[in-house]
């Protein structure tokens, strides 16, 4: 392996550790549970569908890593998936109830469902073909946070694009499949429009 090589595959492999989903989700909810509350209760909305949205589902694949399910989290292996879905469908679920009856700002709960949405299509589209889940959740937080707050926030597709690139770099994805994962990410804008 050359330096370069190996200086680029360091820089990937920081790349897709910092901004792996689960903290790509603890700022995006955050901010989109403030920018729908209005005030600092949003922040503990946005902190639930965090909470429900990532760090479960982080926290389900880390056990079972420490079980010997898988090697790490990334989960090479698309057969191997099945299961981390389901989890965060349920979680996401579970996050969205509660904030129904805790009569959560609408905003929050309307990013909740979108990225509810976007798990079935993971979920379905995986059962076939390797689509990114790094990439998807990256763009989405975007993708919400340029809804919920200025379209300025689209600028913030270069980091989207690094995550993308990281994926391609460690041969995790190919380019199609980080495509397909971001273009997907960037559809629950219209999901939470529409909702």
């Amino acid at each position: 392996m050359s330096t370069t090589t190996a200086q680029d595959h360091r820089l990937a492999r920081t790349v897709t550790d910092v901004f792996q989903p689960r903290n790509l989700l603890l700022g995006g909810m955050a901010a989109v549970g403030l920018a729908a509350a209005g005030d600092w209760t949003g922040l503990l909305w946005g902190l639930l569908g965090a909470l429900c949205a990532g760090i479960i589902p982080a926290a389900y694949i880390e056990w079972e890593r420490g079980r010997g399910t898988w090697g790490d989290r990334h989960v090479v292996d698309r057969r191997q998936r099945a299961p981390i879905f389901f989890v965060i469908l349920a979680s996401i679920g579970t996050g969205a109830v509660i904030m129904l009856l805790g009569h959560a700002p609408n905003g929050i709960l309307r990013a909740m469902l979108a990225l509810w949405l976007m798990t079935i299509i993971l979920l379905t589209v995986n059962t076939a073909w390797k689509i990114s889940v790094d990439a998807s959740v990256a763009s989405a937080a975007v993708a919400l946070l340029a809804c919920v707050h200025s379209p300025l926030w689209l600028c913030a597709y270069a980091l989207t694009a690094a995550v993308c690139w990281s994926r391609v770099a460690l041969g995790y994805h190919t380019v199609a499949q980080v495509c397909a994962g971001a273009a997907l990410g960037a559809a629950t804008a219209v999901a939470y429009v529409g909702a």
